[in-house]
């Protein structure tokens, strides 16, 4: 067997980019009008009334003890550690796949993602709510929550990524729904703890989700590109591969 034909990658299944164009705009002109509301103050009953709900008098949440862990273990699987390990563990698993361009896809969009993140904290350095005990360790600026904006680009990204390999649509719309299902939970997760006001999750969520649309429609040729620089670097003769 030659080397390019070991190399030979399947058709694959990825989102039209014009849907994942119009999904990102979507998910960006929400979060601008977050992001206009909360510098003035046009969000603040809104968010009391959505970080006061479902408390009790002590203004703990409502629930049994057991209900408080399993918050904290959701919240968890928003942190920063476990998003970049969930990605190593896909990468080298669609490397493993021979899907090599969303492979490296993932990669650009989860970090990418990230330093975006960090960017809008410090332009906005909203402080984080005072007005209750939080159940959980949580630092840095509030606006917009890291942890929802981060699960988003990472779970979305990581659903497109496996989705491309299915020819089905119903496989692929699944995977997709199930991770903004999922980072969807995250986010609501950390206004349930009170690290977070309610405004913070829905504009990190939205950005979280936006990234990872826009990155499939503006990163994908940039991923190729660097896939076939690495076959010319490693294999200078083998040009011509798909």
């Amino acid at each position: 067997m030659t080397l390019s034909s070991e190399r030979t990658i399947a058709p694959r299944h990825r989102i039209d980019p014009r849907k994942a164009l119009i999904a990102a705009l979507a998910c960006w002109s929400t979060f601008a009008l977050f992001a206009w509301a909360v510098p003035t103050g046009r969000t603040a009953q809104f968010d009391r009334i959505g970080l006061l709900f479902w408390r009790a008098e002590d203004l703990r949440p409502l629930g049994p003890t057991w209900l408080l862990e399993w918050v904290r273990d959701l919240t968890a699987m928003g942190g920063f550690l476990q998003l970049k390990l969930y990605t190593i563990c896909a990468v080298v698993a669609l490397f493993w796949l021979r899907c090599r361009r969303e492979a490296v896809l993932l990669a650009l969009t989860v970090l990418s993602a990230s330093l975006v993140n960090i960017g809008f904290k410090a332009l906005f350095g909203r402080p984080r709510p005072e007005i209750l005990l939080r159940l959980t360790e949580a630092g840095g600026a509030s606006f917009p929550s890291g942890h929802s904006f981060n699960a988003a680009s990472t779970y979305i990204a990581l659903a497109l990524a496996f989705a491309a390999l299915s020819p089905r649509a119903s496989v692929r719309h699944t995977l997709v729904a199930a991770a903004m299902a999922l980072s969807l939970a995250v986010a609501w997760s950390r206004v349930w703890l009170g690290v977070h006001w309610p405004s913070d999750v829905m504009a990190g969520w939205l950005g979280g989700a936006g990234w990872s649309f826009l990155a499939s429609a503006l990163l994908y040729r940039p991923a190729q590109t660097m896939v076939h620089a690495a076959d010319e670097f490693t294999d200078p003769d083998n040009r011509d591969r798909p």
